[in-house]
């Protein structure tokens, strides 16, 4: 998978997608390359029915040469921060610029364009950890020629690599359409792991929700919905990229292939299916906490409220009775001279308070 971004690098806002380097005006087919982006890495493989080479660290010069092989070659490039390095390989597998200019923006959504006797291909890759800084894979797809270039180093390719080189599933005598279609199936494939990441975190936080262990739960609760939101965003263009490929009358897509194709379309499907359901499930456990939470307000408000109706009559009455008025004079509450009074209002007090207690239990207040 992707390694990390380094920590001390300062992070954009996650609701926002990484800005156009290009600026605004400029010609079509301009290549304006990120100057933060990783150092460009060449890998090569190729690839016949009696032959396999895997070169690492290829430079301009070897790449020249090994395109002259007759057998099928996947131009692997990772980093795009080499300028000079991605305009040679743009002039010798004639990427068209539109389609270069796409690779080096590195916020297209997942799509396929036709460019001559080319194919532009372009999925998202997740490096396990945030679906919110998901990866562009960009890919060229010509006879006998693939190119997938890399935002950055790292990726979910080694299981393909390793089925190339043993000869697995036919690799070596399929055309090159079946290369492309076996490293969008590990793209996809690779999200499974996160979304069961993700189903995880969402089971941990309900039961402690559901248990009353809320210490961050609901931060918790918001930041796995931010993820599945942004997993939702990166997945739905695969649905119709894929599709396109199985649907469109490509050249370069043989029938076998399509076939394929259609298996690594459920597996998109699959995937979209559970971000919206535990999407659903992260709303309605927010839902729940919230609900929960007015309960618990409600159930304290309740008792409040009986609290002031009982002491508000009995505040009444010690209000009254602490009138200063002067008992000689006739009128001026007689009462107090009675012998025993004050067992006798505070008697009365009680039973003020009991009564309203059975009142309110009476009409089910309490």
């Amino acid at each position: 998978m992707s390694q990390p971004h380094d920590k001390n690098k300062k992070k954009r806002p996650r609701w926002r997608t990484k800005k156009r380097m290009v600026p605004a005006g400029a010609a079509p087919g301009t290549m304006h390359v990120d100057p933060t982006a990783d150092e460009t890495i060449i890998r090569v493989i190729t690839a016949n029915n009696g032959s396999f080479v895997d070169r690492e660290h290829v430079s301009i010069a070897q790449l020249e040469q090994m395109l002259e092989s007759p057998s099928w070659i996947w131009i692997d490039v990772s980093g795009l921060g080499t300028e000079s390095s991605l305009k040679r390989i743009a002039e010798l597998v004639k990427i068209h610029p539109l389609a270069m200019e796409d690779v080096l923006h590195v916020n297209q959504r997942a799509k396929v364009d036709q460019f001559g006797d080319s194919l532009f291909v372009v999925a998202r890759m997740i490096d396990g950890t945030d679906a919110r800084d998901s990866e562009q894979i960009s890919f060229i797809l010509r006879p006998n020629i693939l190119v997938s270039f890399q935002q950055r180093h790292g990726d979910c390719w080694d299981p393909v690599r390793i089925r190339i080189r043993d000869g697995k599933n036919a690799f070596r005598s399929h055309s090159i359409d079946y290369l492309l279609y076996a490293l969008l199936d590990s793209i996809i494939d690779s999200y499974f792991p996160f979304i069961d990441q993700l189903a995880d975190q969402l089971d941990h936080i309900d039961e402690s929700i559901t248990l009353g262990l809320e210490d961050g739960a609901f931060d918790k609760l918001h930041q796995l919905r931010s993820q599945l939101l942004a997993l939702r965003r990166v997945i739905r263009p695969h649905r119709d990229m894929v599709n396109q490929l199985i649907r469109d009358d490509y050249d370069l897509i043989v029938p076998e292939t399509r076939i394929f194709l259609r298996d690594c379309y459920d597996h998109v499907i699959h995937v979209s299916d559970s971000t919206d359901t535990y999407n659903e499930a992260a709303n309605g456990i927010r839902d729940y906490h919230m609900s929960m939470v007015s309960n618990r307000m409600n159930e304290i408000m309740k008792v409040l409220t009986i609290m002031s109706s009982i002491f508000i009559p009995l505040s009444f009455v010690v209000g009254l009775y602490g009138m200063n008025f002067n008992t000689d004079l006739p009128g001026n509450m007689p009462e107090l001279n009675i012998p025993h009074s004050y067992e006798y209002l505070l008697l009365f007090m009680a039973c003020a308070a009991v009564g309203m207690l059975l009142y309110f239990r009476k009409k089910k207040w309490i």
